[in-house]
């Protein structure tokens, strides 16, 4: 298997199983894709701004799910062709990975190397925003580019976005090894980059480990658990730092093993 061969290789988390067919017979342009994406999905974080109940959300809706029970789920709900748009409250909840898990899923299904990616957003709010989008390889340039599936037209409305969200500029959206170095660098303040009131370094480092373990075919992960990490743990010791510079600056090395000091 070369480099990019592995990037069109489905994991168990991107295997569409029975829809294989079905996404197949979609339209090969990224950003058409994106838009079926956002027929199927909407953001738990947005559903008052789709005109839903965010009261009614369930505990499973900040799950990541396997594409293939995702795809369950959405013609469970509705099982009209998945190019075919549901409205808001027929489609599956999910978080800004399951958007970039569904879109890296297409794309693989058409022979296009994609990957998820962990980082941070700068367009949902003047800080860095814990954000996960899709990193694809660009057939005729060669080149790897940035696609939100997430971004659509209310999100755009809403947050005043004018750039092409099939194909990003890098200033929009750090990798979350270029945040932490860029940080360790001073050339920024940890402080900005976080999600919600959980900022500054140990969440940088946990978004470090988290595009590490994507980019080892581990899209989901203990490290997903942050939020039950009691505040005395949420630091970095300094005898970890020099480790995470060399993983944030090679995410893509081999998988490095690493509990969660918080889980028994």
């Amino acid at each position: 298997m070369t480099s990019l061969d592995r990037w069109t290789a489905h994991t168990p988390m991107s295997d569409p199983g029975q829809q294989a067919e079905a996404i197949a017979a979609l339209p090969d342009e990224v950003g058409h894709l994106a838009g079926i994406v956002q027929g199927l999905l909407v953001h738990s974080s947005w559903l008052g701004d789709y005109g839903l109940d965010a009261s009614r959300l369930g505990p499973g809706a900040r799950q990541t799910l396997p594409i293939a029970e995702r795809l369950a789920d959405i013609m469970q709900r509705d099982d009209r062709p998945l190019a075919q748009a549901r409205p808001a409250d027929r489609r599956s909840v999910g978080t800004c990975r399951d958007f970039a898990l569904m879109l890296c899923a297409f794309l693989r299904s058409k022979g296009v190397p994609a990957r998820v990616r962990c980082g941070f957003a700068s367009y949902f709010s003047t800080e860095w925003e814990d954000h996960w989008i899709c990193e694809y390889r660009d057939g005729g340039t060669g080149e790897w580019r940035l696609a939100d599936a997430q971004i659509d037209a209310m999100l755009r409305s809403r947050k005043h976005i004018e750039f092409d969200a099939a194909d990003m500029p890098r200033s929009a959206f750090l990798m979350a090894g270029e945040a932490w170095l860029t940080c360790r660098r001073g050339e920024a303040e940890p402080a900005s980059f976080g999600h919600g009131g959980t900022t500054g370094l140990w969440f940088l480092k946990i978004n470090v480990l988290r595009d590490h373990l994507v980019l080892n075919d581990r899209e989901t992960s203990k490290w997903d658990r942050w939020r039950e990490a009691p505040e005395a743990s949420r630091q970095v010791p300094p005898d970890e730092l020099a480790w995470l510079d060399d993983l944030a600056a090679c995410p893509d090395q081999s998988l490095v093993a690493h509990k969660p000091d918080w889980l028994a």
